[in-house]
């Protein structure tokens, strides 16, 4: 009884044991070559672990970042950025072309440019005489909304058989992740994080507010800079890897905000990445091996994510009626 008080008590070992656990189901489940199975699903296995850490810690900076747990980096136009990188690659080089590029060249091609975008925004939107990032955020929604059309624009100037593969580009799939670029995400997954989890206990100083921020000595501009690129960086991962995902990061901060014990970055860092890998792994096992695939894992958790983000709105909104 003791045991699952502590337990209880302790959400990161409790995240760790559901993640463990997980793993070995998703692992062990209904094999029947292990020298065929074991491998695939090693990988696979592997790419849950980026996809979920590069999603929840990208959307808990992003949060840390702007002061509102309801916000996602999806605001910024990432998502339909990437899809409009695939439309006009797509239109420019034919099928033939496209299906046959080199799958590092492909991903180092798109990150490159969704980088490079990323620095122009924020270089021009968010200088050290100029550190708004309401603006910055609503400057994000609008070239989303641009690159949408855009991309809108592109599909109808193809043929059918392009515009599915555009299609299958727009959404997220955990069932055909892309494990050609297991090595280069591992290595970028671990430079980031090396990176975030030096600067924890600025991330700490960041949540009392800009002003309180430089006050006691933080190099806001610079911090606040280093962190939107790494979150760009992050998104254009996981998104390459297993396509657009709008509310899972939502979805998986706000079970971290209610199970977290503190406001620590050096906790909550790892329960987000325990928590999204733990939902990703778990969840796929149930979809493969128990459903047998008769539904779609990321409907689901956008369905969640969804209703999440609704209910972070109510409550809000109920909070500031309150004050009032």
């Amino acid at each position: 009884m003791n045991f699952i008080k502590k337990l209880l008590g302790n959400p990161i070992l409790l995240a760790f044991i559901v993640l463990v656990i997980g793993c070995g189901l998703y692992l062990t489940l209904n094999v029947i070559s292990w020298d065929f199975a074991l491998p695939l699903r090693t990988r696979k296995l592997i790419a849950f672990l980026v996809v979920g850490y590069a999603v929840g810690v990208s959307t808990l900076l992003f949060q840390t970042l702007t002061h509102n747990p309801i916000l996602t980096p999806s605001l910024l136009g990432f998502d339909a950025l990437y899809v409009l990188i695939q439309s006009l690659m797509l239109f420019f080089l034919g099928m033939l072309s496209y299906v046959t590029l080199p799958t590092v060249g492909k991903f180092a091609f798109e990150v490159a440019v969704m980088m490079l975008l990323s620095v122009l925004l924020f270089r021009f939107l968010f200088t050290k005489h100029n550190q708004d990032l309401t603006r910055l955020i609503l400057v994000g929604v609008i070239f989303g909304t641009l690159f949408r059309s855009l991309s809108y624009m592109v599909a109808r100037m193809i043929n059918p058989d392009e515009f599915v593969t555009v299609q299958a580009q727009s959404y997220a799939s955990f069932t055909a992740v892309n494990v050609n670029l297991l090595i280069t995400s591992v290595v970028l997954s671990v430079a980031t994080f090396i990176y975030v989890w030096r600067q924890r206990f600025a991330l700490d100083v960041l949540l009392l507010g800009r002003n309180c921020a430089i006050s006691l000595g933080v190099p806001y501009h610079k911090l606040s800079l280093g962190i939107l690129m790494t979150i760009s960086l992050l998104v254009s991962m996981a998104t390459a890897l297993v396509g657009p995902i709008t509310f899972f990061g939502l979805l998986v901060c706000a079970l971290t905000n209610r199970f977290c014990t503190k406001m620590a970055h050096g906790e909550r860092l790892i329960l987000v990445t325990l928590i999204a890998s733990s939902t990703l792994i778990v969840g796929q096992a149930v979809f493969e091996h128990v459903f047998k695939m008769a539904g779609v894992l990321e409907v689901v958790i956008e369905l969640f994510g969804g209703v999440a983000f609704l209910l972070l709105i109510f409550m809000q909104y109920s909070k500031q009626r309150t004050m009032q």
